[in-house]
């Protein structure tokens, strides 16, 4: 009997190890990981213009929230990452609606032809990190210059700055980063053309970041950009069109709930921009750059309030917004945005005020809804971003 009950209890404390191994497996993280966002928005004009849509006279003002006055669908992302290893990892990350296309990832018209969002690639890259300092990327990544990103629930603000609009959206080519500690870091790259599935020329353009945290909470990065942007002629012949971009992006946690930050940029460019004719054209460089400030005080979990105050100029008309003369203009905008977070988090409710004033005529007025006699312009909405 004592035999009976002694291998009864060896034979328990067996399966119960058993089990626990078993629960210690199934509890290890994922090696693949699905997410994403969907997003759709309602914007009212106060400048009432006919067309129903916020782009002044170039049409070029607002890069997403477009139209006015109508309920409109965002983007639709479906991200997919797997990581076998801490030395490997893939990300493939798609996008299909309205600001797919928008994004311009340049697969909006894709090597059939035709118009078609069926191949819509944000990201799809590799990391191999031989080295545990050293990370190498390969494929389209998205852009390392800027402040805000194109993922509607990681920006304070819905609608998107004018330093976001004017680009680079994203890469193709290859980088490497090393990180001299968790303060330093260096990456450098080689890249096609910004923007386009295929590149343009023969030429290739070289990238870099520099990021430095002098003090915790402190982030800042240095970012460039430098490329030949002119389509080869019919000889296939690359003429110069130089495009260069020097990008600042800071940001400070002021306190546990305060975050202020800053992006700041100056572009040139000279020669033919991504043109399809030379005839006329100059070797004349002109310039454009900006400012952004922004701040976020999370009140709560639940509430938080965001502002972006920026200043744009392009007065050279290296850029798109110009007015009907073909003038360029200097554009300040004020943008105030609430986040309110329900639904376990999952849902970000975003109410948003934004006043864009150029220098010269450049939106409609309500007298004139067809003519663009105005300096400024109002916005008025609210978007509902439901993350997974």
């Amino acid at each position: 009997m004592k035999k009976i009950i002694t291998l009864t209890l060896l034979y328990i404390a067996f399966a119960y190890s058993a089990n626990a191994q078993d629960s210690t497996k199934t509890a290890e993280p994922s090696k693949f990981n699905f997410s994403g966002y969907i997003d759709s928005y309602y914007f009212s004009n106060l400048n009432n213009p006919a067309t129903r849509n916020n782009l002044g006279a170039s049409g070029t003002a607002r890069a997403f929230d477009q139209k006015s006055g109508t309920i409109g669908l965002g983007l639709v992302q479906a991200k997919m990452t797997y990581a076998p290893s801490t030395k490997t990892d893939v990300v493939v990350d798609l996008t299909f609606g309205p600001n797919a296309d928008l994004g311009n990832y340049g697969n909006a018209i894709g090597p059939l032809g035709g118009n078609s969002t069926s191949l819509a690639i944000k990201q799809a890259y590799f990391n191999w990190r031989p080295f545990e300092k050293l990370t190498l990327t390969a494929g389209q990544f998205g852009t390392h210059i800027g402040y805000e990103v194109i993922d509607a629930p990681i920006n304070y603000n819905y609608s998107l700055s004018n330093l976001f609009n004017n680009g680079p959206f994203y890469h193709i080519g290859a980088k490497a980063q090393y990180a001299f500690s968790d303060k330093v870091s260096l990456m450098a790259g080689v890249v096609n053309n910004i923007d386009a599935l295929y590149d343009n020329n023969r030429s290739k353009g070289v990238i870099a970041q520099l990021f430095v945290s002098p003090v915790d909470g402190w982030n800042i990065y240095i970012n460039g950009i430098y490329t030949n942007e002119a389509n080869a002629d019919s000889s296939g012949n690359t003429p110069q069109a130089n495009y260069m971009l020097g990008d600042l992006t800071t940001t400070y946690q002021i306190t546990e709930k305060w975050l202020v930050g800053l992006n700041a940029a100056m572009g040139s460019q000279s020669g033919v921009y991504q043109a399809t004719s030379y005839v006329g054209s100059s070797d004349t460089t002109k310039t454009w750059g900006g400012a952004a400030l922004y701040t976020n005080y999370a009140f709560s979990p639940k509430f938080s309030l965001g502002g972006r105050y920026e200043v744009f100029d392009n007065t050279a008309g290296a850029r798109g917004l110009r007015t009907t003369s073909g003038e360029g203009i200097v554009m300040n905008s004020a943008t105030i945005t609430a986040t309110f977070t329900t639904a376990d988090g999952h849902l970000l409710i975003k109410p948003e005020v934004r006043m864009d004033t150029a220098n010269k005529d450049f939106f409609v007025s309500e007298k004139s809804p067809s003519v663009f006699d105005n300096k400024s312009q109002t916005t008025v909405g609210l978007a509902l971003i439901y993350k997974y």
